[in-house]
């Protein structure tokens, strides 16, 4: 009885550490038409401490060499509440 709680203890946290979540939205889009140019930024936060790291818009333009944009969608990921992506991604010309 001891071997399997411990058996079904040690799978739920080994499930809970593989879970993360992940969802893509739009922010805003432009009358410009979409172009096939794709730029992306993204910054990390970990425990609540964010580094210097840049998901802006101006950034992600810049890694795409986008001029003129099309849409922006913002992706977050979310690994147990403990680590969180922001990645924005933008099309354009």
């Amino acid at each position: 009885m001891k071997k399997n709680l411990l058996k079904g203890a040690f799978v739920a946290f080994a499930a809970l550490s593989l879970t993360a979540c992940s969802i893509t939205m739009p922010v805003t889009a432009t009358s410009n038409s979409v172009g096939s140019k794709v730029g992306k930024s993204s910054a990390t936060v970990v425990l609540g401490f964010a580094f210097d790291e840049d998901a802006s818009i101006k950034t992600a333009a810049k890694q795409g060499g986008i001029s003129k944009i099309s849409t922006v969608d913002i992706k977050i990921k979310n690994v147990l509440g403990l680590i969180v992506t922001y990645e924005t991604i933008i099309t354009g010309e």
